[in-house]
């Protein structure tokens, strides 16, 4: 869907984006994780209640599956929601460079209204400057046909404030190791489900999704590998082999003409990462 970059100048990015339906872009409930902090999603074989947009006893859901209230005090949980909104971005900036214009200004946007603005009061609590206008610049710059260095800058610009908001996480005791370890099964999930979606339509959107869920869960394994493997080298051999089957399914932004990739294989090598945390 195009839109207009006037549409997005006289209402907001986020107006914008739920004006034209393209507010939530999060698995269905009962799809994907709770954003629990212990990677205890419902995926689909397990046939139960939970997942994106249930909160349980614990808080209020964003659409993007996080926990808030659990997000203030649980590391795992805010980084999550960092994790979310960073896919987003990794998806919007590959497609951008892949010449999909209009999906990566959208893609951009969806953090927005997903993850951001209900972390919102989490994010000012704990002094973590506002994320919202650093993805409604990248998105206005690719609408605009702005120049690839230009939306570089604001996609690193994008980079760099989610990497300051990690260093204000709450700190519950738990190593480094655990919680990057949580996040990635987290994302490894999300991009497990997300396939499935994608291959039983010819839409593009949900697989963007998942390759960026793939790639942000890459991101937090890679950044933390060496502690990983040194807490649980069990761990770290079932991420590795959960994130080259999730490779193997998004090898880039652009959509492969077939999806024929077996999602059981998908969301056999996330549940075994589960039950390694």
């Amino acid at each position: 869907m195009k839109l207009e970059l006037k549409v997005w100048t006289g209402l907001g990015l986020a107006g914008a984006l739920a004006g034209a339906g393209l507010a939530g872009c999060a698995p269905e409930a009962g799809e994907s994780p709770d954003a629990s902090g212990t990677s205890g999603a419902v995926l689909p074989e397990d046939g139960g209640e939970g997942g994106a947009g249930e909160a349980g006893e614990s808080g209020e859901s964003g659409e993007g599956g996080v926990d808030v209230a659990r997000a203030a005090s649980d590391p795992v949980t805010y980084r999550i929601a960092l994790a979310v909104a960073e896919a987003h971005a990794i998806a919007a900036y590959e497609a951008f460079l892949v010449g999909r214009t209009d999906p990566a200004a959208e893609m951009f946007g969806h953090p927005i209204t997903e993850v951001l603005s209900d972390m919102e009061p989490v994010f000012q609590e704990r002094g973590v400057a506002d994320l919202k206008p650093r993805f409604q610049e990248a998105s206005e710059a690719v609408l605009a046909g702005r120049t690839e260095i230009e939306v570089t800058e604001r996609h690193g610009a994008i980079v760099a404030a989610i990497e300051r908001a990690e260093e204000k996480a709450p700190d519950d005791g738990r190593s480094e190791a655990a919680i990057a370890g949580a996040v990635a099964a987290d994302m490894i999930e999300r991009a497990a489900v997300m396939y499935g979606k994608a291959a039983s339509s010819d839409r593009y959107e949900p697989y963007l999704d998942g390759f960026g869920f793939y790639r942000a869960a890459a991101s937090a394994f890679e950044d933390h590998e060496p502690e990983i493997l040194a807490a649980d080298p069990d761990l770290a051999e079932t991420l590795s082999a959960a994130l080259e089957a999730l490779d193997e399914a998004y090898p880039g932004a652009q959509r492969p003409a077939r999806l024929d990739i077996d999602q059981a294989r998908l969301i056999a090598a996330a549940s075994q990462v589960r039950l390694k945390l």
